[in-house]
């Protein structure tokens, strides 16, 4: 088929100038719009945190919620992605067009369950998910709302995931920017000012989310993507739908795994009571804040690999992942060691008034600063097999970080070391997981070094 202009200069751009100048130019705005998603999780955190210690663990109970909703939008989102930008980099538009169209519409779906059995069952899943009995009001309050908004943020996720696949993260960084900022300016307004308490913040994570979708969808309507959303283009044929779950099975294993992990957290930490369950609530969305620069750098390095790996480039591809090796294990390393030092005035930004969430909470940031340098490899070479068409390794790896070796883990160690088990959890399963990546990392560019021999 015949290719426009558009195509040909953004086919010659991802697949011809300098890896290291690419990644970063796709990566800035990603990790912009990673940030701007952080801050106002943060932000969500530092206000209600201001309603009392019961409320900053509802927090916690709820964002295991957030991350399933997040594993649905991401395993949808990633493989889809995925297939787009290998098909773009193969020349295959209107493949493209029908990858993009089929995603879009099992989002809607997706979401549109979760939402429906998540209103239903609202109370027994906070239980579930680890909610105190001083806790369960707030958590409740919040995730309503929460649920009521899934099916915008499924596919949101979808279409900003697309966006970054073909090589135009600005759109999906306006997109996600701007709710995200609305979302800052609403919390005080909707908690303190309307006097809505925890349910304010939960009004206000609503509204910017539909904000963001309904920017995200102007993006794709008005023409301005490269993969086109049509009814016409669903697939109806079952084959689509299975590529793009099997290529997107690790972003869910990554994800619903976290969910999983945050569950199994909440219910060790309920244990030494609401300041255990919030110290550990303010921890998780801090590392989320440190690790969102890294994951949008790794989201600007994704499409470079599928359009080059598309495209036979396979010379790009190593250079691209050992580039991003090596300036995220820089920069995480750096703010490891910031971490460590200035833990209790971290903690304290949050919860200075309870002495044990303090306590907790500098014990469980340090331990996971220590740690912090290992995250580049597990995040990384997930996404390289991710972008590579190759599901069982990066399910492999992103099972490791929060399943393989947390759940047991976080089963175990309290048993013997108490309180401590719970804060060091994280820290010994980021060097596992680490460690696990190098067996599968090496055949991999074994491979990709003999097919650039054949095709030399």
């Amino acid at each position: 088929m015949r290719h426009t202009d558009a195509e040909q200069r953004q086919f010659r751009k991802m697949t011809q100038e300098p890896v290291p100048r690419l990644i970063v130019t796709l990566a800035i705005p990603t990790i912009f719009t990673m940030l701007i998603t952080a801050v106002y999780n943060m932000a969500d955190t530092f206000f209600v945190a201001r309603l009392g210690t019961s409320a900053a663990g509802a927090v916690g109970i709820v964002f295991a919620i957030m991350a399933v909703i997040q594993s649905l939008g991401f395993m949808i989102g990633m493989g889809s992605g995925s297939l787009v930008s290998r098909a773009l980099g193969e020349r295959r538009r209107e493949a493209a067009d029908e990858f993009a169209s089929t995603a879009f519409a099992m989002a809607v779906g997706a979401g549109m369950l979760l939402a429906a059995t998540g209103l239903i069952f609202t109370e027994e899943l906070m239980i579930l998910l680890g909610a105190t009995p001083t806790i369960l009001p707030y958590a409740m309050d919040y995730a309503h709302c929460i649920f009521f908004g899934t099916p915008f943020m499924c596919c949101s996720f979808v279409m900003n995931n697309l966006l970054r696949a073909e090589g135009k993260p600005v759109f999906a960084t306006i997109a996600i920017g701007s709710g995200g900022l609305l979302n800052i300016a609403l919390d005080p307004l909707f908690i303190f000012g309307f006097g809505l308490g925890i349910s304010g913040a939960a009004i206000a994570t609503l509204i910017s989310q539909c904000v963001g979708f309904a920017i995200l969808l102007y993006f794709f309507l008005s023409g301005r993507s490269i993969a086109k959303l049509s009814f016409r283009r669903v697939a109806s044929h079952l084959e689509v739908y299975l590529r793009i779950l099997s290529i997107g099975f690790p972003s869910f294993c990554r994800q619903g795994l976290a969910s999983a992990s945050t569950v199994a957290l909440n219910i060790a930490a309920a244990n030494y009571g609401d300041a255990a369950v919030a110290a550990m609530s303010i921890v998780g969305r801090i590392f989320f804040l440190v690790l969102s620069v890294l994951i949008g750098f790794g989201h600007g390095f994704q499409p470079v690999v599928g359009y080059n790996y598309g495209a036979k480039h396979y010379d790009r591809v190593r250079e691209a992942f050992f580039f991003c090796i090596k300036a995220g294990t820089a920069f995480l390393a750096c703010m490891g060691a910031l971490g460590f030092l200035f833990a209790p005035e971290i903690m304290g930004f949050f919860r200075k008034e309870d002495a044990m969430v303090l306590a907790i909470g500098t014990v469980a940031l340090r331990a996971q600063c220590v740690a912090l340098p290992f995250q580049p490899m597990s995040v990384l070479s997930n996404m390289l097999f991710q972008s590579a068409g190759k599901p069982l390794q990066a399910t492999f790896i992103a099972a490791t970080r929060q399943g393989i070796y947390f759940i047991p883990l976080i089963l175990i160690l309290p048993c013997f070391f108490g309180l401590q088990g719970v804060e060091f959890t994280q820290c010994i399963s980021d060097a596992l997981s680490f460690l696990s990546c190098i067996p599968l990392l090496i055949p991999f560019f074994r491979t990709l070094q003999e097919r650039s021999g054949e095709s030399a």
